[in-house]
Formats: structure tokens, sequence, C-alpha cells
């Protein structure tokens, strides 16, 4: 066992022993405050290379009018992050994405939102001083390209892309900045 995969271990092992202790939500039941969301658990998920399947595709136009395309990630690990600005728990972890877009300069941070107007999103990144860009998904199209790995309703959900372009980690709810910098290291480490 590696230092970083026991490392993601002892805090997968935290978050279970702290998740007995939290109020349970059923899936698909809206909570308040946050109503209107499912939440995540900040449970993780690590697909290894032969379970990884087929390169996911991302396309589309940043809140600022950039083209975006995944395509241009090739050879390069990429972060994806699915947020909408009322969700408590995306609110909560975009200091800590800030924070890691930041250290891995060399990784894409891209964030997309499959439920708010230009408007709301634009709100969100200025008043989280969002350093990457977001693109806009109300048809869910962009989601419902990574079926089996990003659930429709859990927001947030976290993906890292490898080098190939396959999705290789997933966080359901609220990033732990430690689990997902691990996960960052570890596709980082990978060969192409």
């Amino acid at each position: 066992m590696t230092p970083r995969f026991s490392r993601l271990a002892a805090a997968a092992l935290a978050v279970a022993l702290l998740g007995g202790c939290a109020e349970s939500n059923a899936p698909g039941t809206a909570t308040s405050p946050g109503a209107g969301y499912q939440a995540g658990d900040g449970s993780f998920t690590i697909w290894q290379p032969a379970e990884r399947g087929e390169p996911i595709e991302i396309s589309g136009q940043s809140l600022d009018g950039k083209d975006i395309d995944s395509a241009d990630w090739a050879g390069d690990v990429a972060v994806v992050n699915f947020w909408y600005a009322a969700c408590p728990p995306c609110r909560a972890e975009a200091p800590d994405l800030k924070a890691l877009s930041q250290e891995f300069t060399a990784v894409h941070f891209l964030g997309i939102n499959p439920r708010d107007d230009q408007a709301a999103a634009s709100a969100f990144e200025d008043t989280f001083e969002v350093p990457y860009p977001t693109i806009l998904d109300p048809s869910a199209t962009i989601v419902a390209s990574m079926q089996g790995k990003v659930p429709l309703q859990a927001m947030p959900t976290t993906v890292v892309i490898d080098k190939s372009g396959r999705v290789s980690g997933r966080i359901l709810g609220r990033i732990d900045p430690e689990i997902l910098k691990g996960l960052i290291e570890d596709a980082l480490a990978e060969s192409s």
C-alpha cells in the first residue's frame, strides 16, 4: 500500500466515522436550510485505470465567453466541480477549491453549473473569487456525458480527470481538501 493511498484510506475511515454522527438524509429528499439539493456524504471513489472507461468530452463557453474544450487538456490532469450558487456545500467548499487550484497550477480546474443563469453563477464566482472558468450546462449535457460517474442530483460532485481524459476519482458532496489533493497527486503521478 503506497503512503498516499494509506492517507486516503485513513481519511476515508475518518469521514465514515464522522458521517455516522451526522443526521441522515434519504436520497432525493430536500432538507432545510439547503432545500433543492441532494447532499452527498463526502465519500470518494477511485477507479483503477482498467475500470475508467472512455475519455470524457467537455466543451462549452465559460461565463466570460471563452471557448473551453477538454481536448485541449490532452496529457494533463483536470478537476471538474459540479455546483450551483444556492447549494450550501458548494458555497462552503469554494475557498478550498480556490486554494487547490492555486496550489496545482499545472492542473486544469473547471466548474460546471447545470442550474443557474449567467447572473447567479457570475455573482457566485465574484463572491468567492473563483480563479478558474465555469460552463453553464442548463440541459445537463455535460452531467449526462459522465453517466455512472456523476449523479444528476448530487451537488456538489467533484471529479478528477486523468491524463488520458478519463474519470479517475470522484467526491460526492463537499470536498475534503486533503482527499481531493490526494486524488490529484495520484493522477499526476500516473503515466499517460
